[in-house]
């Protein structure tokens, strides 16, 4: 039986990233898949969800465009748009969602939106590392390695797995994919006073990398793989 995909994410409708997905995916020949997504971007959103009238625009040959978050988008598409959706993709992230980063990111809260609604999972991220850019086509072809991975596995109900690409140097051959724990330390919260109130001052890069976690194995140039649990 084919399976119904539903792709979103948190860095809105237009970014690369979804877009990148689309062609994983289409490349694996999976078939039946539409897009809810944002309208427009909901970084670091976590896992809001609004109550008030949600604008859907269907747009051509792709989905839906919703005016809400990444949960809205999910619990819309498996309530009213797209109902038959088995499994959800959010991503690619621009930017990591490592350890305790899936509290706050809209991209993890879509998939574990989706867990709670019964349905298979998989969230995909990218880290950046300054100054490199990142290389949308480089990030499908490692999405075509990973998924078939976690497709193959059989699902445990509750649980949804956390996808973490590294930024690795132009040229670099395929990184190691690495199955690991999430990080439990986070973030440091580093501010600077300014005229107006304080600013984040911290650096992703800087945050403690214990051996063996999702974030010291994709900081160190693999592909993090992280199976959690609503």
């Amino acid at each position: 039986m084919a399976q119904v995909l539903v792709l979103t994410n948190d860095d809105g409708y237009d970014a690369p990233g979804i877009a990148a997905l689309d062609r994983a995916v289409t490349e694996l020949q999976l078939e039946q898949v539409q897009w809810v997504a944002p309208a427009g971007e909901q970084s670091g959103c976590g896992h809001q969800i609004n109550n008030h009238c949600l604008l859907v625009v269907q747009q051509r040959d792709r989905g839906f465009s919703v005016a809400g978050t990444p949960a809205d988008c999910v619990r819309l598409a498996v309530s009213e748009l797209v109902p038959e959706v088995s499994l959800v993709m959010s991503g690619i992230n621009a930017g990591g969602n490592l350890g305790t980063d899936v509290y706050n990111s809209g991209t993890v809260a879509a998939v574990r939106e989706a867990t709670l609604q019964g349905r298979r999972a998989i969230a995909l991220s990218h880290y950046i590392r300054r100054p490199l850019e990142i290389e949308w086509d480089w990030a499908t072809q490692q999405a075509v390695r990973v998924l078939p991975l976690l497709l193959d596995r059989p699902w445990e109900p509750g649980s949804f797995w956390n996808v973490n690409f590294p930024h690795l140097d132009p040229g670099s051959p395929d990184p190691e994919i690495v199955f690991c724990e999430p990080s439990c330390d986070p973030v440091p919260p580093i501010y600077r006073r300014t005229g107006e109130g304080y600013q984040y001052n911290g650096t992703y890069g800087g945050r403690p990398q214990k051996p063996g976690t999702d974030v010291a194995v994709c900081f160190g140039g693999a592909i993090a793989i992280t199976q959690l649990r609503v």
